[in-house]
Parts: structure tokens; sequence; C-alpha cells
């Protein structure tokens, strides 16, 4: 038998309705159903296992694998006298490769089970009306909701308890029926076993980095800084930092700081009134913003573990309060009466500073202009000549400056002011000695980016009308008397394009526009417009109030991928993929869908839900240059589509085990990397 010959097999015998436990990637047999119903081909398999040495007592279950030419046969010495069998041994035959896989269960202390046996043998075993039976009995038990988590013996017994039954003589009863009360749960956490030691910046203190608040300028307390692996970073790079840890550093004195991080605490708090108690301790000792984090989990992930009070035990004995990312958001908002911003997965920012709390989210919005060189060549006169050469780089500076805010800066935004009227004179002095030999359309630019910039911002503090501001800092100020007039004008003209959001054909007209000027996206007509969170500034501002919006509701795009703006039907998904920045085809690991006309957050966990991670095809059509793989992703997208392969112009394409067996059965290729190589020839075992 070939390998081609393998995959038709495998699939019709998959297509039969009566027989074989069916999963995505395998089916499932008894040795009698496949010598039943393909007597050909369990004697092809049997020869192999012979040839392969492995003892015929020991296979009794067979795993067709349907992705690969590939069996697994395994060995459940207790199949026909056990409801739940654990497995003794395995053997994996890789025909392609010629190599034999064998694993011992015999001495495991939790090894795999078997569950529904009776889609394993033909319905004319006389045991299959009994396995149906067990099986009728778990689900009512509610013992399948969550398949995922049964592989193995403890978790299965655990399951059990949790849901009051006992397992006597292979069948299961009411543990009150049997006379067993239900255990008392007095349980001890270890929590000093949930401290990480990490060789970089955790994920809230990248946060800050990223937004600029650890240059120096501000304090930081860590609450429960665990080994002080951030401390030690923030102290090598002249951070006044400090910390303290109930575990690992009991001495370390509760200070206030400009910034304290909360980081990963409450999740591993088994107490509801201390878990608060520390928000709130950790609260007073903020002077500006507090950070605070917590895991962030699907509900399929969760039933992974033992429940435990509100949250879960872990296998290391430690507790885990899993959140969604709007129970955390309410969590925070009931404690402190103070409404948090949503900065990335499980990560919030609360202000207690509010004038730092509005220029962090008017700087959000800022666009950062690209540097222009000031043109060297001069007709001026010679006193303005000198003037320029000899005060170029200052000049340079003050220029950049003058781009960055899309405006003149006052005296205090300018960090070289004294100096630069000491030698030029007024601000104003300096802008006019400027003309003529800077680009001052790049002026009239950066003027009309800051007022999109500031326009998107005041529309998104309407559309977030919980949060309004007593006082205004200076740059606000300026910017608002410099680019409107006054701040009535402002938030009028902020509340028109807000408004004007609730016209689909405006959302279709500006995703036109931005397929247009982005230099990569994907446009879906009239449905959807797919980019990299990377261009978020980039877009119109219509459409960076939409995806501003909605982040509102969920957290910032920092980590995300893929943003993919819906044109008709008012969401906004954020996709994360695994390997985005380093593979051809990065796998789909996180969705999350934004309804904004709901306001409501649906969350889609492709590493432990019910959904196989998804494959990305065509990436090179979602970035540019700018991405250091840009070029070999443009030549791996060409070569893929020079194949030909009909599945993968249909919907999402198909899954990457399947185009590995597309390109190796009909191309003969396999992909490493960017590059496709030749695959090795299938050789059938003799």
């Amino acid at each position: 038998m070939n390998e081609q010959e393998w995959y038709e097999t495998v699939a019709q015998l998959s297509c039969h309705k009566e027989l074989g436990k069916k999963l995505p990637k395998a089916l499932y047999l008894h040795r009698s159903a496949l010598s039943e119903t393909a007597p050909g081909f369990f004697s092809w398999i049997h020869q192999q296992a012979t040839n392969s040495g492995i003892p015929e007592q020991h296979w009794n279950i067979v795993r067709l694998h349907k992705d690969c030419f590939k069996v697994t046969l395994l060995y459940y010495p207790d199949f026909y006298d056990e409801a739940y069998p654990s497995l003794h041994f395995s053997y994996g035959l890789d025909f392609a490769s010629e190599k034999i896989k064998p694993t011992d269960f015999t001495s495991s202390t939790n090894p795999p089970i078997l569950h529904r046996k009776e889609h394993m043998i033909p319905p004319s075993d006389p045991n299959h009306a009994d396995f149906c039976e067990i099986t009728r009995e778990g689900e009512a038990a509610g013992l399948y909701e969550n398949t995922r988590i049964i592989g193995f013996r403890n978790s299965w017994e655990t399951l059990i308890k949790d849901k009051g039954y006992e397992l006597l003589d292979g069948r299961l009863f009411r543990r009150a029926a049997i006379g067993l009360a239900e255990p008392e749960v007095q349980h001890t956490v270890d929590r000093h076993k949930t401290a990480l030691s990490r060789d970089s910046l955790s994920s809230p203190m990248k946060t800050l980095a990223n937004n600029g608040y650890l240059k120096g300028q501000y304090t930081v307390f860590d609450y429960g800084c665990g080994h002080g692996d951030d401390l030690s970073e923030l102290q090598a790079h002249g951070i006044t930092a400090s910390g303290w840890d109930p575990n690992w550093r009991p001495e370390g004195e509760k200070t206030e700081g400009d910034l304290v991080n909360f980081g990963y605490v409450i999740n591993v708090i088994e107490d509801l009134e201390e878990r608060v108690d520390a928000v709130l301790g950790a609260w007073r000792l903020t002077g500006k913003l507090l950070v605070v984090s917590a895991m962030i989990a699907s509900e399929q992930h969760i039933r992974k573990f033992k429940p435990f009070k509100d949250g879960v035990l872990t296998s290391r004995n430690t507790f885990q309060k899993y959140f969604s990312q709007t129970e955390l958001q309410i969590f925070i908002e009931q404690i402190l009466d103070e409404e948090p911003i949503p900065v990335a997965s499980g990560i919030f920012y609360i202000f207690k500073d509010k004038d730092e709390e509005q220029l962090y989210l008017a700087n959000k919005q800022r666009r950062r202009p690209q540097w222009k060189q000031l043109v060297h060549k001069s007709r001026s006169t010679s006193n303005k000549k000198r003037l320029l050469e000899e005060n170029r780089q200052l000049l340079e500076n003050y220029w950049q400056r003058c781009l960055e805010l899309g405006r003149l800066p006052t005296a205090d935004e300018f960090e070289e002011s004294k100096l630069l009227a000491e030698q030029i004179g007024s601000p104003k002095q300096a802008f006019n000695l400027l003309k003529g030999e800077a680009d001052i359309q790049a002026l009239d630019q950066a003027a009309k980016e800051r007022t999109e910039d500031l326009q998107v911002y005041f529309a998104l503090q309407q559309f977030n009308k919980k949060r309004i501001y007593k006082h205004m800092p200076d740059p606000l100020k300026r910017d608002i008397k410099a680019f409107f007039g006054d701040y009535k004008t402002a938030v009028a003209e902020a509340r028109e394009l807000l408004f004007s959001l609730a016209e689909p054909n405006l959302i279709d007209q500006m995703c036109g526009l931005a397929h247009q000027q982005l230099p990569a996206s994907i446009l879906n007509d009239s449905h959807s417009l797919i980019i990299h969170s990377r261009f978020i500034n980039d877009l119109p501002p219509p459409l960076r109030i939409y995806a501003g919006c909605a982040t509102q509701l969920f957290s910032e795009t920092d980590g995300v991928d893929l943003v993919k703006i819906h044109i008709r039907s008012g969401k906004l998904t954020l996709m994360t993929y695994e390997g985005f920045a380093i593979q051809p085809i990065p796998m789909l690991r996180e969705r999350v869908k934004i309804n904004l006309r709901q306001r409501t957050v649906d969350f889609f966990d492709y590493g432990y839900g019910d959904y196989d991670p998804q494959p990305l095809y065509w990436k090179s059509r979602l970035i540019d240059a700018s991405f250091p793989d840009y070029d070999k992703q443009q030549s791996f997208d060409k070569r893929l589509s020079g194949l030909n392969i009909p599945e993968l112009a249909e919907g999402h394409g198909p899954s990457l085990e399947n185009l590995t067996a597309l390109l190796r059965i009909n191309h003969g290729l396999t992909i490493k990397g960017y590059r496709f190589f030749k695959a090795q020839s299938a050789i059938a075992p003799s």
C-alpha cells in the first residue's frame, strides 16, 4: 500500500456512519471492527505490526491518522472489563520514514483512558448495548461537557467526584445514594509557587515602556514583585524603583510611587476580601498611574482545572482566578470607583492624575512624523546663511519639534529654548529664518494630522461619556487654540464625526479610501477591511474612531496582529497569531470580536478551546517593506501561488496539516521556513 492508497482508504472508513470514534485528525477502531469492515486493510496493518516486532497480544485498538501516512496501535487490556480502561502500550508506525515509536504506560500513575467504546466496535458485538449505556450515564452526569480534560485517569476521577458521583464496579452512582457525604473543602494553596523568574520585563512593564513612562521621570513601586526581576531591570536603567512581595520580599517597605505595578496579583489570591484589600492598598500607594493585570482565559481552558472557591487549583497547588476582560474591568471599577482603561488583554491603566490620563489618551492618537532633513543649500543673505550654518543642529531640533506638535512650540515645549533665544531670538524669528530652507508643506501636513488626531481623541471622549475632566493640561489647551480656536468648536467637530459612524455607507467609503492609501490591506467589498495593527493610526479619522471605540470596550491593539473592520455589522475583530513575525503561514491563536452596537465582547481561544488553529495564507498582502520578512514572504507567496492548489482559493484554505499533505503528495514538496524543498519519497514497508 502506498501513501495515496492509505489516505483514500482512511477517508472511506471515516465516512462509515455507524463505525469508528471520529476525531478531526484520526479514526479509532477496535481490531475486530477493522477486520470485519476492511479485512484487506486490516491484514496489511497486521503484517506491518508483525514485521515491526510488535507482540500480537499488545494491541487491540487502531488509530488511523488522517493527516499522515501513519498508524498508532494501542493496547487497553481491560477494554471489555472496565468502563473506562487505561492504556498500557502504544506503538506509532510511521510508514513514510519507516520508524516505530513505542511508549509504555504500565508504570504511569496517570495513564490515558478510553471513553465512548461503543463507537469502536461493530454493532454486532454483544457488548455494544452495555457500552452505549455507560456513555449515556456519563452524558447525563455532565462528564462530557469538556472533552479536553477527560483524557487522563486522575482528571477523569476528579471530575466524577466534582459532579457528585462515585465510580463503583464501572458504573456511576450518586454519592448521596450510596451514603457518602460530600467532602468538605479544606485546602491550603502554595502562593509562593506563583512567582515566575523571567529574563525580560513583564508584560505590564513593557506597556509602560512602550508608552514612554520608563524614561526615568517617574518613580516605580512594584506591588507583589515576586523575585524582583522587573526591579533589577528598572534599576539597571537608572529608574528609582522599589517593591514588596509577601513571600519573596517581605522585608520590602510599601512606599508610594508615581507608577504602581499590581501585576498578576489578584488572580493568585483565593480569598475575595483579601483580593479587594490588595487592590485598595495598591491604589493608596499610587501617585499618578496604577497598572492592574490578571490572567485572562476562556471557559474551555478554565475547565481543565479543579474548581476551588471562585477559581481553580493548578497542578502545582496554586490558586488561579481567571477573568474575562470585561469581568476584570468591572471588578476594578467597582472597587476603586474609577474607570480603568484597557491597554492589552488582561492589563488596565487606572490614572489617579487625570491630567496625565488626558495626555495619555491624546498621545495614543498622535501620529509620529518622519524626520525631515533641512535643505542645506541657501540662497539667503550672508548673515542668514551664517546663522543657519552655525546653528544648523539647533534649528534641526527646533524644526523637528515643530513637526511633532504641528505648530510652533512655546518656550517650555522645546528643551533648547534658552539656547535658541540666545543664538537666534524668539521662536517666531527662528521660524522666519527657516522659511525657504525647510519644507513648510511638511508643517502644514503635520498640522492637518494633529488636527485629525485631536478630532479622534475628542470623539472617543464623547463615546466614553463617563470619563469627564475638570481640568485640562496646558499642552492640550494650546493645541485646541491653534487648531480649532476654542474647545466648543473642537467638541462639536468631534461629535459630528462620531455620529457619522452610524452610516454604513460612510464606513464602506472610508474602507475603500484606506485600502487605496495604506501600504498593505485586504478589502472584502462591502463586507470588511483587514489591516495590520501597525497601520491603525494611518486610517482615515472615521475609521480610527471606529477602531478606538471598539478598543475602549476591550483593550489596546498592542500585541494584536490583525484588525478586521466589519463594514455593515458594527463590529471589529482583533486577531493574534502565533509566529506572525517569523512564519510564512502563522497560526491564529486568539480572536476577539467586539460588537459596538451591543457593546459586547466575544473571546475565541484557538489554543485551548473548541476551535482548531487557523492558518493565515498570503501574509504578504498585509505587510509592507517595514516588516523584516517582507521580501521572503513575497517570494514564498509567489511560489505557493504558482502551485495552483485549488483548496487555497476556498475560504480560509486548508489546514496546515492538509496543505503539508497536499504539497507532499501532489507536488513532492515540503516547507521549511520560507522555502520549499523536495520531500522524501514515501517508502512502503516491505
